[in-house]
């Protein structure tokens, strides 16, 4: 049996190095390739490919927006994706399959194993579901902290960082102050949109905040914030984080 592939990454180099893998498994015929969801959408409706191999983060529509406006002939989807936080978790729920860049041969070979064992004539996931998960996570616009009677609405946009410290979790705002929250860092790894990254067991830090990155020991990142505070990455995430910044 042979899959009917599309391949849909803005990245040149990524996609070249994604065919080349691609090329050692008889069952896969690339029939096309798209460098953003808008044109992957077109390609999709026009070719009826068996199978997708989608990147989530692309101009014009990313992988979600464009799965959210596929209506009938679903392809099989697998995501490609840099980021192992929320987006893997909801893909494991939603029992789909996905591979972390940089893609690795042995990983692609569980992949083309499970696709070997399901239908390819059924939709790869409950596009519905995890849409509606995804959409619980994009919406989020605040997060709660009780002070005395109080309780703050702190808004994500103004979140520096959370960090753990012994058996507390603090949030730091753009207004300089520290916030003590009732949240685990797993709980907000959870729970808030991808704009967010850990880099610690100990530490998220809001992408919107960095204002530069430097080179640390042992091939650890420097992350220096907008209100001056250094994040320091651990090492086990320095690969996944120099290809997410491509430095």
């Amino acid at each position: 049996m042979t899959w009917k592939t599309i391949i849909i990454e803005d990245e040149q180099l990524a996609r070249q190095r994604l065919k080349r893998l691609l090329n050692n498994y008889s069952e896969i015929e690339i029939i096309g390739e798209a460098e953003n969801g808008q044109l992957g959408l077109q390609l999709i409706e026009s070719l009826q490919p068996d199978l997708v191999f989608l990147d989530i983060e692309m101009p014009v529509l990313n992988g979600f927006e464009m799965l959210a406006k596929l209506t009938e002939n679903l392809p099989k989807i697998v995501f490609t994706t840099a980021y192992d936080q929320y987006a893997i978790k909801a893909f494991e729920e939603g029992s789909i399959d996905y591979l972390l860049k940089p893609i690795e041969l042995e990983r692609l070979d569980k992949t083309i194993f499970k696709l070997k064992q399901t239908n390819l004539a059924k939709p790869a996931i409950a596009i519905e579901d995890l849409l509606q998960k995804i959409k619980g996570k994009t919406n989020l616009k605040t997060l709660t902290v009780k002070l005395g009677d109080r309780i703050l609405l702190i808004k994500l946009e103004d979140i520096i960082h959370a960090q753990a410290e012994d058996k507390y979790v603090f949030l730091h705002t753009a207004d300089g102050k520290k916030h003590l929250t009732d949240y685990t860092l797993s709980n907000l790894e959870e729970k808030l949109p991808e704009d967010f990254l850990r880099i610690h067991r100990s530490d998220i830090i809001n992408t919107n905040h960095i204002t530069e990155i430097r080179r640390g020991f042992n091939g650890a990142l420097i992350f220096v914030m907008s209100n001056g505070a250094k994040v320091t990455s651990s090492r086990s995430n320095s690969e996944s984080l120099r290809e997410r910044f491509e430095i």
